[in-house]
């Protein structure tokens, strides 16, 4: 099944991949210290129009920007102003009609989606349900590629029910595929243009036919991604107040902090803590801080791995002061998690309190405690007590926390050593299996792009998973999940959900480390974007304008 995305900085569009959930404290607003900060899901209404804005993907240039592939930090951010999906993910991870206006079930293999009329592509063309069926069909041919490939595992059928209806037909009954209708799975792009343009669609050369409030004007490859406003976007309440949109891709963090610092990039996305603390009380802009639906976690590469034995997963919980590593390493712009699922993804579902009740009853984060963890690694007796942990070269946040866990594991009788790994090493690892012979276990950074925890969990525990590699089995948890999954009540999917989640979380077959805030910085002549990470699947470039105080 497919699941959530797991991402490697800098870059990794990981096709099977994986992610995660929410951190969420209380509050709004902004903060200009660590230890006080607010979150907030947006920013100020824009109220003017501006000529241009330069934004930055400091995860690095798009390899595509074909939403079927869309699967990594870059070519999502790009991508879901140009392409959009069925359903419309909003700031708070709630979600809204896009493309389709409703849908409904008229049993529990079939769901029907009703299709807005007067939707048009970017050459004025209407958009029709031939066009959903197209686009959703060609997730399943191989030469697409497509990270989404597997959402349509139980899928039978999906068929023009009329010129502005679908009907798609289940094997079995599947809540997720309509909460994956929220990312660039439920992305439409126009029938004849797919068919025409094959495996190039969504590179610079192939380009791409879509209904977004911007049109990819230009890709000039290695230097910039230029989009325009869609004056015709069937959505009046969004259509862009920025004429034009620029996409670079500054990927070094000082180069990053001093462009934006001198206005010559408007925002970003995504800053490292480094450019953060840089970028706190700027005269150019503000620093926003938002909920966040990704997480940091060590996770083993393998069976043999001595990482995969529950009880040195539980002695390097025991050694991490997780509480010293968000002050120092993430500047305090993140909190401890009890397990991968935080709160983001579903503090708005309809069954919120059933998952609510679930996570509070779970063990809370262990304090520190070296002595027990050291007990712990004596009763496991590993064959190998030296560590190798992969992480991606130049990612100084994993780096210093594997820099912390290094020290703390010589109190225990263990030895980490850190092996970074160049983008397209870290990258393939996820795939082959071969690639991680020699690691034990790999820093990853992960994130939930649908409103749902579900994926997520199955991804990692499930016997089937490509992503299980520690070959996890637990016969409950795989039976609490398949049940969430066949429901259609969400309540009973949060009450199977929470079930198994307590027995993972007693399992440790990760460790849980932190969950980022949501990090950007927006120039103080421009208003609106969201601040939160929904901004990963929704038009946020869209809301962007003047601050009606400055002229563009």
């Amino acid at each position: 099944m497919h699941a959530p995305r797991l991402t490697v900085f800098p870059l990794a569009a990981l096709a099977t991949a994986l992610a995660l959930t929410s951190c969420s404290s209380g509050g709004n607003g902004t903060s200009d210290r660590p230890g006080a900060i607010r979150l907030t899901p947006t920013t100020p209404p824009a109220r003017g129009t501006v000529d241009h804005v330069t934004w930055n993907l400091p995860m690095g240039e798009p390899t595509t920007l074909d939403p079927a592939k869309a699967g990594d930090y870059s070519p999502s951010t790009a991508a879901s102003n140009l392409c959009e999906p069925l359903i419309r993910l909003k700031p708070d991870y709630s979600t809204a009609p896009g493309l389709a206006t409703s849908w409904r079930q008229p049993d529990p293999k079939t769901l029907v989606l009703n299709l807005r009329h007067g939707v048009r592509f970017w050459d004025g063309s209407p958009m029709t349900a031939a066009d959903v069926v197209a686009s959703l069909e060609r997730q399943r041919v191989p030469a697409t590629q497509s990270v989404n490939a597997p959402v349509l595992a139980n899928v039978t059928t999906i068929r023009a029910s009329s010129e502005h209806q679908v009907t798609v037909r289940f094997s079995a009954p599947d809540s997720l595929f309509l909460k994956f209708l929220v990312n660039g799975f439920g992305a439409v792009g126009k029938a004849t243009y797919l068919k025409k343009a094959g495996t190039s669609y969504g590179t610079a050369r192939g380009g791409l036919m879509c209904t977004g409030p911007f049109k990819l004007a230009s890709w000039h490859p290695g230097e910039s991604i230029t989009a325009v406003r869609n004056p015709a976007y069937w959505d009046s309440a969004l259509r862009p107040k920025v004429k034009k949109l620029t996409f670079r891709f500054i990927t070094d963090n000082g180069t990053l902090t001093s462009a934006l610092m001198s206005g010559q990039i408007d925002g970003s996305y995504e800053l490292p803590s480094t450019s953060a603390k840089a970028l706190r009380g700027a005269k150019t802009g503000k620093l926003y801080y938002g909920p966040s639906a990704q997480t940091v976690f060590l996770s083993a590469t393998g069976p043999d791995s001595p990482v995969a034995d529950h009880r040195i997963t539980q002695a390097l919980s025991l050694v991490l002061d997780r509480d010293a590593l968000i002050k120092n390493v993430f500047d305090g712009a993140a909190q401890r998690q009890k397990t991968f699922m935080p709160s983001l993804v579903w503090k708005n579902s309809e069954a919120k309190d059933v998952y609510a009740k679930g996570y509070a009853a779970l063990p809370e984060p262990p304090e520190p405690d070296a002595a027990k963890a050291k007990k712990l690694v004596d009763g496991a007796a590993p064959k190998r007590r030296t560590l190798t942990i992969a992480m991606a070269a130049g990612d100084q946040q994993s780096l210093q926390t594997l820099t912390f866990l290094q020290a703390a594991t010589k109190k225990i009788g263990l030895k980490v050593v850190i092996r970074q790994l160049q983008p397209t090493q870290m990258s393939g690892l996820f795939f082959n299996p071969a690639l991680r012979k020699g690691l034990d276990a790999t820093m990853a950074i992960g994130f939930v792009d649908i409103p749902d925890p579900l994926s997520y969990a199955d991804m990692l525990t499930n016997p089937k998973s490509p992503m299980n590699w520690i070959n996890y089995r637990n016969s409950k948890v795989t039976s609490h999940l398949m049940a969430a999954r066949a429901t259609t009540d969400p309540d009973t999917a949060a009450r199977e959900f929470t079930e198994a989640q307590a027995l993972y979380a007693k399992d440790y077959p990760i460790v849980p480390i932190a969950c980022p805030y949501e990090r950007m910085f927006l120039n103080k002549r421009l208003s609106g974007a969201p601040a939160s990470f929904a901004y990963i699947n929704m038009p946020w470039a869209a809301l962007i304008g003047g601050t009606g105080r400055e002229s563009s």
